[in-house]
């Protein structure tokens, strides 16, 4: 049997499972669960898919690593067939995975830097992944991740840089740009450099990457030069997607957050201005303490309003130690309720941004032989099989279960 690789959680995550797949690979008969603490459902997945494989796969080794596990070692070393337990930086050390190696977990709040991984392999996926930072140094207050992940810190321009044309080289045309919060890139480098100045030097440097994508951002926290490429780079995709978590003034308030339900909007209507036509993602949470009936409504009125077309909603998890676990608490049927009246109103805006690219030429990058995303990262599918992992152009035809139609143009 070979390494095999279980991941759960984010873009960084399934960015680090390569890593670990390249660093493990003379690792015979391990599986590796790569956790993810943002919710208590994550947790539970990673529990079960660990029962499962000491259940069915008996003889292998079986190694946890992520956040769940950089927060609670002891706890997840103590499922069954468990037989290490790695940190979020042990994970990415090739030490780690010698055969005679044992558990590591280390004091991730400690770490300073974050080595690069020259990564060019990303088993069954058409989009790369580019690491560019790592932690987080903001404490909102239903969120453990900066004690799973430590501080922020950022792989220098030049390493990324060198990353992203290994991908292009190795064939991918649709690079990611990753971390836990990517708008705090290069606080910590010589001469503070932002992520927008990164971007235009990555850009600049590596012409033959036909697209780049950014991952999650902080509304509160997007530079000048950052604006100045959405407005004129065709290369950087025309989709952006917030960090938002709430629209309601007093929720964001009580969360901590850096940004106001006023900044968000305007952030949104200037991304608009300067590119028009351009998707509109965010991260939403359902149901947080304190959250009455009208304060979700501000929320949902946020949503239809700001026609938010690619919303991640997540009923409110508790998380032990965090801030927010102390508050008075929203009942969890009102958590599901409120999360599936965001998921509706995201829905509607969904459709009628897609049904807006009806008759335009977009471009696609094929995910498979008949399917893939548009530079928005709208859902399509194709008329006549194409190459997979490819950028072609596509006129589109029309639309069914909300996924756009389109042929080759």
């Amino acid at each position: 049997m070979s390494v095999q690789i279980v991941t759960f959680g984010c873009r960084l995550n399934a960015y680090e499972s390569q890593v670990m797949r390249d660093l493990a690979r003379d690792a015979a008969d391990t599986v590796i669960v790569n956790t993810c603490a943002v919710t208590a459902e994550a947790e539970r997945q990673a529990r079960q898919a660990i029962r499962r494989v000491a259940r069915e796969q008996p003889g292998a080794r079986i190694v946890v690593t992520g956040c769940a596990a950089q927060i609670d070692p002891a706890a997840w070393a103590g499922l069954p067939g468990v037989s290490r337990v790695l940190g979020n930086a042990e994970k990415l050390l090739a030490e780690s995975w010698r055969d005679d190696a044992g558990s590591a977990v280390g004091d991730i709040m400690a770490a300073r830097e974050t080595a690069a991984h020259l990564v060019t392999e990303f088993a069954g996926r058409a989009r790369a992944f580019a690491q560019v930072q790592q932690g987080c140094d903001h404490r909102c207050t239903f969120c453990v991740i900066p004690f799973g992940r430590g501080p922020n810190r950022s792989v220098p321009i030049g390493a990324v840089v060198e990353q992203t044309r290994a991908l292009v080289q190795h064939g991918f045309q649709e690079v990611v740009l990753t971390g836990v919060d990517i708008a705090s890139f290069g606080a910590d480098l010589p001469g503070r450099p932002r992520l927008g100045q990164m971007v235009r030097r990555l850009l600049a440097a590596v012409p033959e990457l036909p697209r780049l994508r950014l991952s999650s951002i902080d509304p509160a926290a997007i530079d000048d030069d950052l604006w100045r490429l959405i407005e004129t780079e065709p290369r950087l995709m025309p989709h952006l997607h917030l960090s938002l978590q709430s629209g309601s003034e007093l929720i964001l308030k009580r969360m901590k957050r850096r940004h106001s339900a006023r900044d968000a909007a305007a952030v949104i209507a200037r991304a608009r201005a300067a590119r028009p036509g351009i998707a509109i993602g965010a991260d939403l949470i359902a149901g947080f303490p304190t959250e009455t009936e009208t304060l979700f409504r501000e929320t949902l009125d946020f949503v239809i309003e700001n026609a938010i077309a690619f919303p991640h909603v997540f009923p409110y998890s508790e998380r032990p130690g965090t801030p927010a676990a102390r508050m008075p608490a929203v009942a969890k049927p009102i958590r599901r309720e409120r999360a599936a009246r965001l998921r509706e109103a995201g829905l509607a805006a969904s459709r009628g941004f897609l049904a807006a690219q009806h008759g335009h030429v977009v471009s696609i990058l094929t995910e498979t032989a008949r399917s893939g995303h548009t530079e928005h990262f709208a859902p399509v599918r194709i008329e006549t099989e194409a190459e997979i992992g490819r950028v072609m152009r596509a006129l589109v035809v029309g639309m069914a279960d909300d996924t756009l139609l389109a042929e080759a143009a």
